[in-house]
């Protein structure tokens, strides 16, 4: 990848274009990208893998717990722990498949598969949120008959502090990877957590008060959480696999854009950008002067691409389509050595989200 000619040293004085070849060398930082990316998989790998050995020892931890005590609550609480180790195999199963580079029948690579996880698990905690509520309601219309309660409360806070440190983990990891799977296993770890505190609360109750319908009720409002928690990893699964803008992305290129400008490229409009996975794939306009020959735009765009990425830390490739420049843009522009320039320039405003994503862009004047 060709590094981006250097960037002018002062702001509010045209530059000279840069001449073809002219610090246009490889470009380290596109190295570094590679690098960077290469660690988020294994992170990514690392951290599926622990989710999965965690969830199935906290599964047998609950299991044991149900039996001791026979608590509805406590049952809910193993149940979607159940729904915890699927969803972290089908999160390790699709990781492993999104790592897969691009072929002739996935051009753009595998990385939807993670959207797909996300669904499936959000699924997964719908479909525990109903089980929950039915063994609820049974146990509120023919009554709860609870044993060893002690035991059954150290066991679930055991357990809860456990996920509580793992949906965490998981979630740290998964925003330093990219990785919509990783964030989507470690919501569902964090509801669990929630359930086993809805969970602790109930058996607290009924270990003061004698009265075992708070254990149902306990796990009623838990299947009733466990509910809105699946419907919005659905609903956030469902938008990446339709390709929903993700603002904060763009405006994280956008900034890119901005510390990587140098001569020529005048102005960026018409982005879009959708990400597959932790892969992003962006295509913008590029104005650029319209004398320059294709060869000249060629390497100065290839230039930009690699300066663009390492700059904002994206994985992944940017597609440019080249428009030639208009007069009234000649204000922003600091071409020095410009043959057709009608006006001084005025100063490079900064680039924002909304000018990025127009059909064109409007000139503003520097100050």
């Amino acid at each position: 990848m060709n590094a981006r000619p250097a960037a002018p040293k002062d702001p509010g004085r045209p530059q000279s274009t840069p001449k073809l070849g002219e610090s246009l060398t490889q470009d380290p930082s596109a190295t570094a990208v590679r690098g960077v990316a290469g660690v988020g998989a294994r992170l990514r790998i690392r951290a599926a893998c622990v989710s999965l050995v965690v969830g199935l020892l906290l599964l047998g931890v609950k299991y044991v717990a149900y039996v001791a005590t026979g608590s509805a609550a406590i049952l809910s609480d193993a149940l979607e722990s159940i729904t915890n180790v699927v969803g972290a195999g089908f999160a390790l199963s699709g990781l492993l498949f999104a790592r897969r580079p691009p072929d002739e029948g996935h051009p753009y690579g595998h990385g939807k598969i993670e959207y797909m996880s996300a669904v499936f698990e959000g699924g997964l905690i719908s479909f525990a949120a109903v089980l929950v509520v039915w063994f609820s309601v049974q146990e509120l219309i023919f009554g709860a008959q609870l044993e060893k309660i002690d035991l059954g409360l150290l066991l679930t806070v055991a357990a809860g502090l456990v996920n509580a440190a793992l949906g965490v983990y998981l979630l740290r990891a998964g925003e330093k990877a990219g990785s919509v799977t990783l964030i989507a296993d470690g919501r569902h770890v964090l509801a669990d957590f929630k359930t086993s505190l809805g969970i602790v609360v109930g058996l607290v109750l009924v270990r003061i008060t004698g009265a075992t319908i708070f254990d149902p009720l306990a796990a009623l409002a838990v299947g009733l959480n466990l509910a809105w928690t699946g419907a919005r990893l659905v609903r956030h699964g469902a938008g990446g696999l339709l390709d929903e803008e993700d603002t904060a992305l763009l405006a994280r290129i956008v900034a890119a854009f901005d510390a990587s400008s140098f001569p020529g490229i005048i102005r960026v409009h018409r982005l879009r950008a959708i990400r597959s996975g932790s892969i992003t794939h962006a295509d913008a306009h590029l104005i650029v002067p319209e004398y320059w020959t294709v060869e000249t735009a060629h390497d100065a765009l290839t230039a930009f691409e690699a300066a663009v990425l390492a700059a904002g830390e994206v994985d992944g490739e940017i597609a440019f389509h080249i428009d030639p420049c208009r007069r009234e843009l000649c204000g922003v522009c600091d071409v020095a050595d410009c043959p057709v320039r009608r006006f001084p320039f005025e100063g490079r405003p900064p680039l924002t989200v909304e000018e990025a994503r127009r059909e064109m862009p409007v000139p503003r004047p520097s100050g």
